[in-house]
């Protein structure tokens, strides 16, 4: 989840407090805002860092930097709209995605405050339609293990793409819900694993509207938003809401352009804050004025999960807790439909930066880091072939491979325990990752290190070698969300034959769809998907290809999933299973054709 196409100037007025004494402002707002005093030589860096979305017609970011209390530099770059061609400002509203959990989180810790719940409590306490999972030899799940992502619950929205909801659908707290209640099995037993999960999230919104007696939107607009004077910020819970002075959201056009692209999903608590960078500030100073919720809240809020076996977790509450460059950060990123966020704390250096786009590609995460190392590199460490987000960087820099060396790392790849595949190929003389259904150039550090180019996150891919040169495996790190070992494997190809005996229809009762798989062309495909009424649902693209990888497995191609087919003792099909990144092991049982 770099950058897009810019405008041919940049936004030529923004708004500046001028607040009249320190009295002032600590009654009105925790944070002050400075004027832009033009171009003096750090606010021209600044500038560069997002070069690339100064031409005209390109959707773009708002940018907000905050230093002791302080706005030092505030500006918009790029088009809050394309058709009317209105420029992004610091009050420009955006979805800020995922960077909302902190806003969730918080509206958990205070309504525990209240004494009205307490994270430790099993959820079923409040929400008991929840299967029990505890009879099947795990836990209950805690408050705590939604919070901290140790919960095993499987990712609501991975679910409801894979059950073949459109994105441009409208789905309700009811839809996902019923989604929810319906899986049987956890990905493992809670608090001795960790995976992102937005259900844990959205279920936390349950809860708060459960026990406040409102909703998630009216508790933390009178718990949070109102006593920081944070006007411009609100959870969105219908997708017809008016949000005045918001961007719309973008994907870059498949060959030029762009296209809208924006949500109706309507579940809160996983995302759906819409704010701007101005109110952002005043939420970041609260970090060290505590002025909602007092010091132990922060201090809770911003402590790190554990799992059973006690590693300390990167992921606090809402918050990744991680170093960047040898300095201590809090941080989290957002993405949905065409809009990406991300919000960087330095705590220890009262300074953070806040960076919110409504442009798919515009990579807020790699440009707060640059912002930050115009500021603060002085005191960081040494980084490692760094990818600027605004720089062309499909032309890779550092050594150079030969063939023979770019030969010895292509192919296949398998993650048993993630149940995905990834290859890696050569195009054009240049090494490329498919993984996730996606392909990311790989830029050179040595001859068996990359960086990933366009990844949403900070990666590197690292292979090791055999003594003769064959591939031993290969290893995706830099963050906790996406590090796995990898080992390379010899795809298969089935005979016509064989392709025919996987053919058929297979009913999942857990996510309530009929998947329909023929033999097109020689291949075989997922042709459609249907509900129990035998409705077709057109979420997922069709016909997608299945992708042979090892005996009687297969990869959606467009999806990056995978499909393991099932065989009683007489070797014949009797379903399958789905696996989709942490979601895995989706029972599809074989019924009798559609006709």
């Amino acid at each position: 989840m770099a950058g897009g196409q810019p405008m041919e100037c940049t936004m030529k007025r923004f708004v500046v407090y001028q607040l009249l004494s320190t009295v002032l402002i600590a009654l009105l707002s925790p944070c002050a805002v400075v004027a832009d005093t033009g171009k003096d030589q750090t606010s021209i860096q600044v500038d560069k860092v997002f070069a690339d979305l100064q031409k005209a017609g390109s959707p773009g970011c708002a940018l907000g930097i905050f230093r002791n209390a302080q706005i030092i530099y505030a500006k918009g770059y790029g088009l809050a709209s394309v058709e009317l061609n209105s420029p992004i400002t610091p009050e420009t509203v955006f979805d800020i995605g995922s960077t909302s959990k902190q806003f969730t989180a918080s509206s958990i810790l205070l309504l525990e405050r209240q004494g009205k719940l307490s994270v430790s409590d099993d959820v079923r306490k409040y929400i008991p339609e929840l299967p029990d999972y505890s009879k099947s030899g795990g836990h209950k799940i805690t408050i705590l293990n939604l919070l901290n992502h140790t919960s095993g619950l499987r990712d609501y929205l991975a679910l409801l793409q894979l059950s073949g909801v459109s994105g441009d659908s409208v789905t309700t707290d009811d839809d996902a819900l019923a989604l929810i209640v319906r899986q049987k099995l956890l990905g493992f037993a809670p608090g001795t694993d960790w995976a992102y999960s937005n259900t844990g999230f959205f279920l936390l919104s349950v809860i708060v509207k459960r026990v406040s007696a409102t909703t998630l939107r009216e508790f933390a607009a009178q718990n949070v938003f109102q006593p920081l004077h944070m006007t411009h910020t609100s959870f969105r819970d219908d997708h017809t809401m008016l949000i005045p002075n918001r961007a719309l959201a973008y994907d870059p056009g498949e060959k030029s352009g762009f296209k809208l692209d924006v949500s109706y999903y309507e579940q809160l608590g996983d995302g759906a804050v819409h704010t701007s960078v101005q109110d952002l500030a005043k939420w970041d100073e609260n970090f060290y004025s505590a002025r909602i919720g007092g010091k132990d809240f922060l201090a809770e809020l911003q402590e790190q999960g554990k799992l059973t076996t006690g590693k300390t977790l990167e992921y606090a509450k809402g918050l990744f807790i991680k170093d960047y460059r040898g300095l201590h950060t809090v941080r989290h990123g957002g993405a949905w439909g065409g809009y990406r966020a991300e919000l960087l704390r330095f705590p220890e250096q009262h300074f953070s930066v806040a960076c919110l786009c409504n442009l798919a590609n515009a990579n807020p995460e790699k440009r707060v880091e640059q912002v930050a190392d115009i500021y603060l590199g002085s005191l960081m460490k040494p980084q490692e072939g760094a990818v600027p987000a605004s720089e062309n960087t499909k032309t890779p820099t550092g050594p150079t491979l030969t063939s023979e060396q770019m030969a010895n790392l292509t192919g296949m790849y398998r993650n048993a325990a993630k149940e995905n595949v990834a290859r890696v190929s050569a195009v054009d003389g240049k090494l490329q990752l498919e993984i996730y259904g996606s392909k990311f150039g790989l830029r050179p550090v040595s001859q068996t290190q990359f960086l990933l180019i366009d990844f949403p996150v900070d990666a590197k891919l690292t292979f090791e070698l055999q003594p003769d040169h064959a591939r031993r495996e290969m290893k995706l790190s830099g963050d906790e969300m996406i590090a796995a070992t990898y080992q390379p494997g010899t795809e298969v190809v089935p005979s016509a034959d064989e392709l025919a005996t996987y053919a058929g229809d297979c009913k999942s009762d857990e996510l309530g769809v009929l998947y329909r798989l023929r033999v097109i062309d020689g291949k075989l495909k997922l042709v459609g998907v249907s509900d129990s009424l035998g409705i077709p649902r057109t979420g997922l693209p069709m016909p997608n290809t299945l992708r042979a990888t090892v005996t009687d497995e297969f990869e959606i191609s467009d999806q990056g999933s995978t499909i393991q087919f099932l065989k009683d003792e007489k070797h014949s099909i009797t379903g399958f299973n789905l696996n989709a990144g942490g979601t895995r092991g989706i029972e599809f049982l074989r019924v009798p054709e559609l006709r």
